[in-house]
């Protein structure tokens, strides 16, 4: 059973999985000093065998013959839902792949409540999990994602987070972006502001007394004017293939216009225009 805990905020736990927590024959837990306070809080005296991304390796096959037993095994990561950017989906899947029944509860997901609290009117998003460590992972990731009309939600650690939003910047100078801190805890924060401006923030408070708790980093969806700005530049490479096109071979006005097409992915008529004025 997959079980679901809190944030930060003990009250946030369902009363289902209290329920799971309370009659499974056995925890297992990615954390079980967290896990531990938890059951503390609530008076549910159980042990708890960690299980964590190394024991899950080596515990698997221990794991599948004790649900084939009958036993039910509650698995708990540190916190939020369990198989979201953490070792429990091996587990998961490894348990589905002995055909056996995974029961999954609903509750605090780090991700969507970050998503929800950005504002971003964008009926989409996109969760990328953990961000890339190196610079240049960052920057390939997205630029690979600037087409997509979506919210984008990554997972980030604090002492990463002002070259994360370089790499942001970087890519999407002109978005809007959200860093989500310690959802659900007592010094809660939702920073929302332009992308450079976040990163003057953010860099200023690494300067200081330094950046800390979990962070989510969500990035708004491509605006209008940055639409508008990308077509511009589409345009313009455009314009330079057809010279190139032009200087290259001896190709119609209209065998020019079809090669800008495939290449550029714009209106024929665009590229009619730009093969004719180049």
């Amino acid at each position: 059973m997959i079980c679901p805990t809190p944030l930060g905020n003990l009250g946030d736990i369902t009363a289902r999985s209290l329920d799971a927590l309370r009659s499974g024959d056995v925890i297992c837990a990615e954390d079980t000093r967290v896990t531990a306070k938890l059951l503390a809080a609530y008076d549910i005296q159980k042990r708890v065998e960690r299980l964590d991304e190394t024991m899950i390796s080596k515990e698997t096959k221990h794991i599948i013959e004790r649900i084939s037993r009958g036993q039910t095994v509650v698995f708990c990561s540190d916190a939020g839902m369990p198989g979201v950017s953490d070792p429990g989906n091996r587990l998961i899947r490894a348990v589905q792949d002995a055909r056996l029944q995974v029961e999954v509860l609903p509750g605090a997901s780090a991700g969507v409540t970050a998503y929800v609290a950005s504002g971003f009117a964008n009926p989409r998003f996109y969760f990328g999990g953990f961000f890339p460590r190196k610079a240049g992972e960052r920057e390939r990731l997205l630029e690979s994602l600037r087409k997509l009309d979506a919210v984008l939600v990554f997972y980030e650690s604090p002492l990463r987070l002002v070259s994360a939003l370089e790499a942001v910047v970087k890519v999407f100078p002109e978005r809007e972006v959200a860093v989500c801190r310690e959802l659900t805890k007592l010094h809660e924060e939702v920073y929302r502001n332009s992308a450079p401006q976040v990163l003057d923030e953010f860099s200023r408070r690494a300067q200081g007394k330094g950046i800390k708790g979990e962070v989510v980093l969500v990035i708004d969806g491509s605006s209008a004017l940055e639409q508008v700005h990308e077509q511009d530049k589409v345009l313009d490479a455009a314009g330079v293939r057809a010279a190139e096109l032009k200087a290259q071979a001896n190709l119609s006005g209209k065998d020019i216009a079809a090669q800008l097409q495939k290449e550029f992915d714009i209106s024929r008529n665009a590229a009619y225009e730009i093969a004719l004025n180049r």
